[in-house]
């Protein structure tokens, strides 16, 4: 769920399905694209539609083909993109209702996984949480990022029980500078998504293609960085965990079942530590640990 995104575009090749368009800005429910700002505005720096494309090139870009990135589903997860970012009253953002719906649309879909590289400071109108709900009845464990500030509490959603909440690492491991934490324990952990000081960033795709009222940074940007890009890793993980074990036992685990594989395979050895929750995410454990992940 995110801003826009290119199903053409050369480095995903099958890996995206074809998507849904939920938002109200004038666009058929199948055109991904960017949405056109009304009258009087234009995107800045700071609104950002190729966002959407570079947090779903992190999970499904191809392996394998000699160019680009290799996503972390390494060809074997798929992502449905559902576009939720569209032009509010003059600012590029959603809405709950449109946030809501895409998650029991995903939840329908029977998505395994529903990432959420997105955030808000204070709690969600009720209809979302009702939707993490339905969408946790359903199978679909919600992941998301744990939000940009820095400090201790995580952003809505990554706060609600049930949330898998990712925030990041740096390179060697510890919590990025830019990184909410939580010292009252929950469902945390870390991806490698870069720092602001020293800058450390991550390279993934972009829209690769320009549109009349937005132009794109390119078929890759090298300037990722923020939790937004953590989210989709665990997101990859978690999506290889439930292909595994459906395919181990006949079924999917359920998403309180991913959860504990994540966080107890996690570099802290199931241990919870106030700056970086259950630890680095460790995706050799987790596709192979007999005790929290295939019993």
């Amino acid at each position: 769920m995110d801003t826009a995104f290119n199903l053409d575009h050369p480095d995903v090749q099958g890996n995206f399905l074809s998507g849904r368009n939920l938002t109200p800005d004038g666009l058929g429910p199948n055109d991904l694209s960017p949405s056109p700002p009304p009258q009087g505005y234009a995107y800045t720096d700071q609104d950002n539609p190729d966002h959407g494309q570079g947090v779903a090139g992190l999970v499904a870009a191809v392996a394998d083909n000699n160019r680009g990135i290799p996503g972390v589903g390494l060809n074997r997860v798929k992502v449905l993109p559902l576009k939720v970012f569209y032009w509010v009253e003059g600012s590029y953002s959603s809405t709950s209702d449109v946030l809501a719906s895409a998650l029991r649309y995903a939840a329908d879909q029977g998505a395994a996984v529903a990432n959420l590289s997105l955030g808000s400071p204070t709690p969600l109108d009720g209809v979302v949480q009702q939707a993490l709900g339905y969408a946790l009845s359903k199978g679909t464990l919600p992941v998301a990022a744990s939000g940009n500030d820095g400090r201790d509490g995580l952003r809505y959603p990554a706060a609600y029980p049930g949330v898998l909440a990712v925030g990041s690492a740096k390179l060697d491991g510890t919590r990025s500078d830019f990184s909410n934490y939580s010292t009252q324990p929950t469902d945390l952990v870390l991806a490698a998504a870069g720092n602001r000081n020293p800058l450390e960033i991550l390279w993934s795709l972009a829209l690769g293609r320009n549109y009349p009222y937005y132009q794109t940074l390119g078929e890759y940007d090298y300037r990722w960085v923020g939790t937004s890009f953590a989210a989709p890793q665990a997101s990859a993980l978690a999506a290889l965990y439930v292909a595994k074990h459906y395919a181990r036992y006949g079924r999917g685990p359920s998403p309180d079942q991913i959860r504990l594989c994540l966080t107890q395979t996690a570099a802290n050895g199931g241990n919870y530590d106030p700056q970086t929750g259950y630890g680095l995410l460790r995706a050799d454990r987790a596709m192979t640990d007999t005790t929290s992940c295939f019993p």
